[in-house]
């Protein structure tokens, strides 16, 4: 059911109450499959629904100056354009990557139990907002970072937002994407992406077959991508004594954690 994934994905970020759980697990949906590479959405488009990804994972695609760019990647739980609700216009392609599954909700729907309930105005507010953290991470990382920890971000990133949802399996995962999406995403050629993914296999930090990858040391992993999980904002309740966040998670397992240096592809 589509409304799962959402729950546990608002769950992760914000507190919700049973009430307002029901209120999306009753929420109208029409439920479509797609393959690799279909839109879910076209730049240009008005939209009247919104996505929510229930299996498989979508991307945010444009081509600037001919060259295509990822610009978001999206996982199950994640509304990929809740935020046209109030801008409908679509700015970007939304596409699969390898098969996904996708229910859209009714914009009218949104607006009512958003209307209805403070509860859920608060917790899709926070989620856009969290989405504006990721694109600003996104943006930095394309901008600041050398070929090594730029890919190794993306990984720990996608890890992350998986494990934050239920589907972080020992630290693997699996990503139906091709080195030319990775490259798309990160700004990088075919042939840097392939050098700097031996690179990691070499440091024994990550293996990548098939559409499966698995972080090996990922304590190790965060460190040569300069990885904070603050800017996802999730949340944590580990006993009734209060809530920790991803970056206090993040500094303790600093604290008990042994670290490398980070290398350069040569």
């Amino acid at each position: 059911m589509p409304h799962r994934k959402l729950i546990a994905r608002l769950l992760s970020v914000v507190e919700l109450s049973e009430q307002d759980q029901l209120r999306l697990g009753d929420m109208p949906r029409v439920i479509k499959t797609f393959g690799n590479g279909d839109p879910v959405a076209r730049q240009g488009e008005c939209r009247c629904t919104g996505a929510v990804v229930m299996d498989g994972f979508l991307s945010l695609r444009r081509v600037v100056s001919e060259r295509n760019q990822i610009s978001s990647v999206y996982v199950p739980g994640d509304m990929p354009d809740l935020h046209t609700l109030h801008l409908p216009v679509m700015d970007h392609d939304l596409c699969s990557e390898g098969a996904s599954t996708v229910a859209f909700i009714p914009h009218s729907h949104l607006r009512r139990i958003l209307r209805d309930s403070p509860g859920l105005t608060n917790a899709f507010w926070r989620e856009t907002l969290i989405q504006g953290a990721i694109y600003r991470e996104w943006v930095e990382n394309l901008g600041s970072r050398a070929a090594l920890p730029r890919v190794a971000h993306l990984f720990c990133e996608l890890a992350t937002r998986l494990e934050m949802v239920g589907l972080l399996d020992k630290d693997s995962f699996r990503l139906p994407v091709t080195q030319q999406d990775l490259a798309d995403a990160c700004g990088l050629s075919t042939v840097h992406i392939n050098r700097t993914i031996q690179e990691l296999r070499r440091m024994g930090l990550l293996e990548w077959r098939g559409h499966v990858v698995n972080v090996l040391r990922r304590r190790n992993l965060e460190t040569v991508a300069e990885f904070n999980a603050g800017y996802l904002h999730a949340l944590e309740v580990p006993s009734p004594t209060g809530i920790t966040t991803a970056a206090e998670r993040t500094r303790r397992r600093d604290l008990a954690a042994p670290v490398i240096e980070a290398a350069e592809p040569k």
